[in-house]
């Protein structure tokens, strides 16, 4: 069974440990298998070795940048400029919605 996550796509986050140590981005993509992030604007990257394709998207092949993915343990959400853990709560209506467990506002 799949851990479900307190953060998702789309939301701000900070990297609290590891080689991008400080480094702050946006959420891409989510691998809840593997429990990896995919974030924009991180300066971590693979470089791979990619052989030439016919029908591709790379015929000349060549050294490609692959973004690299950082564990969800090594990542805090931002909220209003503060890293902040995520609580999640009944809200109006009898819905779960995720708060920001510092100031109690909901996100």
């Amino acid at each position: 069974m799949q851990k479900k996550f307190k953060i998702k796509k789309g939301d701000t986050v900070k990297v609290i440990a590891g080689a991008a140590i400080g480094q702050e981005g946006t959420i891409l993509e989510l691998d809840s298998k593997k429990q990896r992030v995919y974030i924009e604007g991180l300066s971590i990257v693979n470089k791979k070795h990619v052989k030439p394709q016919t029908d591709k998207a790379n015929p000349d092949g060549g050294i490609v940048d692959k973004d690299r993915s950082i564990h969800i343990s090594n990542v805090m959400l931002v909220h209003n400029g503060e890293t902040t853990k995520v609580g999640r709560r009944m809200g109006e209506g009898g819905k779960l919605v995720r708060f920001a467990k510092k100031t109690g506002e909901e996100i």
